[in-house]
């Protein structure tokens, strides 16, 4: 994998150029195809950091090709979406986007989205030295290998939803600010009217009570979400998200 070669999808080939003479400067190279089936293929060759990603392409949509590539590849994509379309960013989050940028944007923002991505991605690869697996009740995280287990059956995570997890497994027992989740899990601030972070959470919970886990994340209105240690799981702190 080349950690300067990112993928965009989408048909708008004059925006794929312009895409490419800004992130030249920035330090990336950008290789664009513009359908949904050179995509996918190009997203599960192994050769990208990044992929970006239009929900509207020609053949199969982006949904389809996210779908995809989530069955078979850790790859970071940011998703873009219709401005003002929730239901697009939602979807995409739920099938397993990192993050999301709606059209028409500011080539800044996009170029900070990635780095966001970029370096939790980075920060969740494997590292040499050995950390201690985090274990509370049912659920094992470890963190070297990125693996989660549910009473010893392994379970996928995107890198969202690792990073929030491993957040408030290191915190259990407390509540972590949504603003901290934030920028760990998105790598920026929190935003009144973004609901990245919260789905990214529904995601988690559904991962875990599938594995067989009690329902052990709950939000706290106002400020954050608790990871609730066993005997605390059902004593009514948190609120829905």
């Amino acid at each position: 994998m080349d950690d300067k070669l990112i993928l965009v999808v989408d048909d708008d080939e004059e925006l794929c150029g312009l895409l490419a003479e800004y992130l030249g400067p920035e330090g990336f190279v950008v290789r664009a195809v513009h359908d949904g089936a050179t995509g996918l293929t190009e997203a599960l060759s192994g050769r990208y950091a990044l992929a970006i990603l239009d929900v509207m392409l020609p053949g199969a949509n982006g949904f389809e090709v996210l779908h995809r590539i989530r069955e078979a590849s850790p790859l970071p994509v940011i998703m873009l979406t219709a401005r003002g379309d929730d239901v697009d960013r939602i979807v995409g989050l739920e099938i397993g986007a990192d993050d999301y940028l709606a059209k028409p944007f500011l080539p800044r923002e996009l170029v900070a989205r990635m780095r966001a991505v970029l370096r939790r991605a980075r920060a969740d690869a494997p590292a040499p030295a050995q950390a201690a697996p985090l274990t509370l009740g049912d659920v094992t995280l470890v963190p070297d290998s990125r693996a989660l287990r549910v009473r010893g059956a392994q379970v996928h995570l995107t890198d969202a939803e690792f990073s929030i997890l491993h957040a408030l497994l290191a915190g259990a027992g407390r509540v972590v600010p949504r603003e901290e989740l934030c920028r760990v899990a998105l790598g920026r601030e929190a935003a009144p009217e973004d609901r990245s972070l919260a789905v990214h959470v529904s995601n988690l919970r559904r991962k875990l009570s599938e594995a067989g886990a009690h329902p052990v994340i709950k939000a706290v209105r106002g400020e954050g979400y608790i990871f609730c240690r066993p005997e605390h799981a059902d004593n009514g702190q948190g609120l829905p998200a």
